[in-house]
């Protein structure tokens, strides 16, 4: 159930509706994701932002679940068009007019959302795998991420919903749970979050979700 109380405290109709969309993106629950497309529609979102949520998702959960989610999106409008709802298209994403290189852009784009540099030697699994570094950086960071159709914020909304539902991925949620703090959402609102996605995926992985935040929270207070 999408909700309009909006506040530091909670999340907007709109930004329920995308980590709904996502939840069921990444779960691959298509029945569901198809009432939560029509009430994103309902609730304020745009064609353009539904669609870039599927498109941005298939970096963090395969394309089947994100060609899957753009067919159930598709067969929506075609429904709606039919009894007579013209949604808005909304914005496209604006030219990227920037000629750095691209490397270089998606490793601003990631400070941004860490607040951190990105200096030193690689570490961990950039360090054994460079080539997952340069994938990171100019695809993930640069070609999807400098889209403006979402901002930071959503993408990192989109991206924790999609983490908690996939299950398994604690070191990547605890990564982008703390990104998601830096670019502006709040505690109450990545616990309302974890809540929405327990509706999708049940109690152990939405405790296991709350578990991790938990950790990110202690340590944002050090």
């Amino acid at each position: 159930m999408i909700t309009h109380a909006q506040s530091n405290t909670s999340l907007s109709a709109q930004q329920q509706a995308m980590t709904m969309i996502s939840a069921y993106t990444a779960k691959g629950d298509l029945p569901h994701l198809h009432t939560l497309l029509a009430q994103g529609l309902e609730a304020g979102l745009t064609v353009n932002e539904e669609k870039e949520v599927l498109v941005q998702l298939y970096a963090y959960c395969g394309f089947p679940r994100s060609l899957s989610g753009i067919n159930t999106l598709m067969q929506v409008l075609e429904e709606r068009k039919a009894k007579g709802i013209h949604d808005v298209v909304g914005k496209a994403a604006s030219p990227i007019t920037s000629t750095a290189p691209k490397y270089d852009r998606g490793k601003k784009n990631l400070e941004k959302l860490t607040g951190k540099p990105e200096t030193g030697p690689k570490t961990g699994a950039n360090a054994f795998s460079p080539e997952s570094d340069v994938f990171l950086k100019e695809h993930l960071f640069a070609d999807i991420f400098e889209r403006d159709v979402l901002t930071f914020q959503e993408r990192e909304l989109v991206t924790v919903a999609a983490l908690v539902s996939l299950g398994g991925v604690e070191p990547m949620l605890q990564f982008h749970l703390g990104a998601g703090l830096h670019v502006g959402l709040t505690e109450a609102q990545l616990r309302q979050l974890i809540g929405l996605c327990e509706v999708a995926v049940g109690q152990p992985q939405a405790d296991a979700a709350r578990a991790v935040l938990a950790k990110v929270l202690a340590a944002a207070k050090q």
